[in-house]
């Protein structure tokens, strides 16, 4: 088993195509682990029990989680389609961080930030955080959120089990650095 490649198919199956393996999620975004195992068997993706327990204890990012019972397992956040994730509303550090990269902020400046595909933005806790994700799609800019104003504006943040801020947008206004 590569665990590597293991998380990304679970990424798209739990997150955005949970039709790659032949299952649905329900309205909070759960697989059954049998159904998902068997799922991954059918397309190529031999996988365990054991290793995928495995899988979610070791990913980096968490981003998985399995019920209380093992029985259920779901990405945390990061959905393309609408899931009720059941997060209540949190209010946020004074500041949030996002991470993107150079040829995304003349749209940024225009529109803020805004969840694209997925159902929320994601916001990082600290700027090392936000580096780390900008850095994947190349020379990160890490930008400075205003999350205090932003609640106190009446916009509501949720904080996922894997310690990522989500937000339904970040208007430019909120934006206070730029770096």
């Amino acid at each position: 088993m590569d665990p590597v490649r293991t998380s990304k198919f679970l990424s798209l199956i739990l997150r955005h195509k949970p039709e790659a393996a032949g299952i649905a999620l329900d309205a909070e975004g759960w697989a059954d682990v049998e159904a998902l195992l068997a799922g991954m068997r059918r397309h190529g993706h031999p996988l365990g029990l054991e290793e995928l327990v495995e899988v979610v204890a070791t990913n980096d990012k968490r981003r998985f989680a399995f019920s209380a019972d093992r029985t259920r397992i779901r990405a945390v956040q990061g959905h393309s389609h609408a899931v009720e994730l059941g997060y209540p509303p949190v209010p946020p550090p004074e500041r949030l961080f996002h991470g993107t990269v150079a040829r995304f902020l003349v749209s940024i400046r225009g529109q803020g930030l805004v969840p694209g595909r997925r159902q929320h933005v994601h916001l990082s806790p600290t700027r090392a955080v936000a580096e780390s994700v900008g850095r994947r799609r190349g020379a990160p800019v890490v930008l400075t959120v205003d999350s205090a104003a932003m609640a106190g504006a009446g916009h509501s943040f949720y904080r996922a089990e894997n310690g990522v801020w989500l937000t339904l947008r970040v208007p430019a206004a909120f934006i206070v650095a730029w770096e």
